[in-house]
């Protein structure tokens, strides 16, 4: 069983790593999806506690199960424990939680709970979803991508749409790795200020191209284009539903935006909000489409980001 030779402590944010310890994971990755019984035996003894204060579908199972398929033993802590920091402090549940598991997957509400629980556990912390960023999103996403195409610095890549946790890590770690990245949002729904100047810093070391923009019709030639849903988790209010699809309905993702700029897939880190943010027909299209080529990356990003952590 081979292992990368970068070493990670935690897996929090796509801006703590380097650009070999992100090609190393997602190497690792495709190793294990190409040889599963490999590492069947990986984390065998090893127990993850994870901690859900959302409701969650492709994270749960893919770590749940994902765990498992690498020996290891998976603990589901749900929205019964309420939010992070209210029942008790974050380092007490941190350092209770660092007793019993060997490393602790967390799907947060706010960053500074991930910060909070990395500080004070003893074992490793995973990020597997908060405000700012979604880590293990982005990796299966570039897992995808060196599925896609043989070499990822050559692929011009564009989201298009909110921007969110989502568009955070993915700008990010494409900044990082050295692709072209174009991400294209309505007027007062791009990212961070000091978000898109770290991209573009990473971007200047890296020697690609980091472009945002509000302007659909600039989004130029791209390879593959994401988008992500319009209406976060918990935003559903249906006075305030009717005005964001207004805004956003230029910037849906459908087969004339990708003929216009020459893409050839599309991706989605789901759930899809269907004739939205995307078009039925693109979202089923089987040539273009490969989100659930993404949401199965999800479970081998993550198994590799746990063996670099974990395995002995």
């Amino acid at each position: 069983m081979s292992l990368p030779t970068s070493k990670l402590e935690n897996f929090l944010a796509d801006d703590q790593l380097n650009k070999s310890q992100i090609l190393d994971l997602i190497a690792l990755a495709k190793k294990i999806k190409a040889n599963p019984a490999e590492y069947n035996q990986a984390l065998a003894g090893k127990s993850v506690a994870m901690i859900f204060e959302k409701p969650s579908l492709r994270t749960h199972v893919s770590f749940d199960m994902g765990i498992s398929k690498l020996g290891g033993h998976a603990l589901y802590l749900g929205q019964q424990n309420g939010k992070l920091g209210e029942r008790e402090r974050i380092s007490d549940y941190a350092h209770n939680l660092s007793c019993y598991a060997d490393a602790i997957v967390a799907r947060v509400f706010e960053n500074q709970a991930i910060e909070g629980l990395a500080k004070h556990a003893s074992v490793p912390v995973i990020n597997a979803l908060c405000d700012l960023y979604h880590p293990c999103q982005a990796l299966a996403d570039f897992v995808t991508l060196s599925e896609l195409f043989d070499d990822i610095s050559s692929v011009k890549f564009a989201y298009v749409g909110d921007g969110n946790n989502v568009s955070n890590s993915l700008m990010l770690m494409a900044a990082i790795v050295g692709v072209d990245f174009t991400l294209v949002c309505p007027e007062g729904c791009g990212p961070e200020g000091d978000m898109l100047a770290k991209a573009q810093a990473f971007a200047k070391q890296s020697g690609s191209k980091m472009d945002f923009t509000t302007d659909i019709d600039a989004l130029g030639e791209q390879d593959v284009i994401y988008t992500d849903t319009w209406v976060s988790m918990g935003d559903e209010d249906p006075s305030k539903k009717a005005a964001i699809l207004e805004k956003f309905a230029p910037y849906q993702v459908n087969h004339d935006l990708m003929a216009k700029a020459g893409a050839t897939k599309v991706m989605h880190c789901q759930p899809a909000h269907l004739g939205e943010e995307i078009t039925t027909e693109l979202f089923d299209d089987k040539d273009m489409s490969v989100v659930f080529q993404e949401a199965e990356n999800r479970m081998w990003a993550q198994n590799a980001v746990l063996v670099t952590l974990l395995a002995e």
